[in-house]
């Protein structure tokens, strides 16, 4: 049986998000239920919603940073328990056969992964995410929220997170690197706290120095303002590994001038328009001009034990549902520190 749920919807492309009802799937065997408490607004969700990565589905229930708590589970769930602290970040369902989902690459699904929401689940029905009271998911695609973590800093852990967590890690960001992130908003602000963590020399580039404190103060050693040329003289050539969190198109070849030998530079902000390239900016220093998506559902769940060791969550600003479209306003113009958080029991 399905049940009807609260949810805030946009009815159609760049339309004003509003209150509705969706209806949520009978629990199956493998399923939870969950009472979502938290969800994170993503600067993606404003890209789908107002179409700038293309067609979209309407209507359209955004929110992929999802915390709440088990209140039902199917009768072949293994994994979770009623009560227990969970999250579900960008994805809830893949093919689970080709060998990237054996690799536990599932956001590189081959056959086709299956998006919390803006997508087309396995029966066919559009997915809905995490601006909502409850969501159904199946108990592969749920990571449990350690207790060291409440629930309204870790939702945004499960794309801000595990956005920057994933390339830290593949590209070895630890003691003896010297890594720059590029933007200091949502996704920039834990790409600091990881890189932090994880014992790398965190330098962080963002067009002005507004934020050189709050910078200072979650990790980072250094920080440069993009706007002052001098900033792209004196930093060339020292880095080993920038992160780009900006959605905005850059001067790649500016960043990566700033690579040492073999340095990578790797993207998780995507912008809507297409960026240009010289390709003796790599072909100069054998550079890595790489992109990067979310992580693994297991890399996921090491993301937030992660956080969890070293004690820190997201900075958020938690808001009630009726203010999601001022907040996505907010976004546009860079006015949030760091990250929008629904409190869903507004909805």
């Amino acid at each position: 049986m399905t049940t009807t749920v609260a949810a805030y919807a946009a009815p159609a492309a760049k339309a004003p998000l509003e209150r509705t009802t969706i209806e949520r799937r009978a629990v199956r065997e493998f399923d939870v239920l969950i009472d979502i408490k938290f969800a994170g607004i993503c600067h993606s969700d404003i890209h789908q919603a107002r179409e700038g990565w293309g067609e979209a589905i309407f209507p359209m229930v955004p929110g992929h940073e999802i915390a709440g708590i088990v209140s039902e589970v199917g009768p072949g769930v293994t994994k979770f328990r009623v009560g227990d602290r969970v999250g579900v970040g960008c994805l809830v369902d893949s093919c689970r056969e080709c060998d990237n989902c054996k690799a536990g690459l599932e956001q590189y699904c081959t056959g086709g992964n299956v998006g919390t929401y803006n997508a087309v689940g396995k029966d066919g029905e559009p997915t809905y995410g995490g601006y909502a009271e409850k969501i159904v998911v199946d108990e592969n695609f749920v990571v449990g929220i350690p207790e060291g973590i409440s629930l309204d800093v870790a939702a945004p852990l499960l794309c801000a997170g595990i956005t920057t967590y994933s390339p830290l890690k593949h590209w070895n960001a630890g003691p003896g690197k010297k890594v720059a992130i590029v933007g200091m908003g949502g996704l920039g602000h834990m790409g600091v706290k990881i890189a932090h963590a994880l014992g790398a020399e965190v330098t962080v580039l963002s067009q002005t120095l507004s934020k050189k404190e709050d910078g200072l103060k979650l990790g980072a050693d250094h920080y440069y303002a993009t706007s002052d040329p001098k900033t792209f003289e004196e930093l060339r050539g020292t880095l080993d590994l920038i992160i780009s969190t900006v959605s905005a198109p850059l001067n790649l070849g500016a960043y990566l001038s700033l690579l040492k030998t073999d340095g990578a530079l790797v993207n998780v902000g995507a912008p809507e328009e297409p960026v240009s390239l010289n390709l003796f900016s790599v072909i100069g220093g054998r550079k890595t001009l790489a992109g990067s998506g979310i992580g693994g559902i297991q890399e996921t769940q090491e993301m937030l034990d992660f956080c969890a060791e070293h004690g820190f969550g997201a900075e958020i600003e938690l808001i009630s549902a009726d203010q999601i479209n001022e907040a996505y306003e907010r976004v546009l113009s860079s006015d949030v520190r760091y990250r929008f958080v629904i409190d869903t029991a507004t909805i």
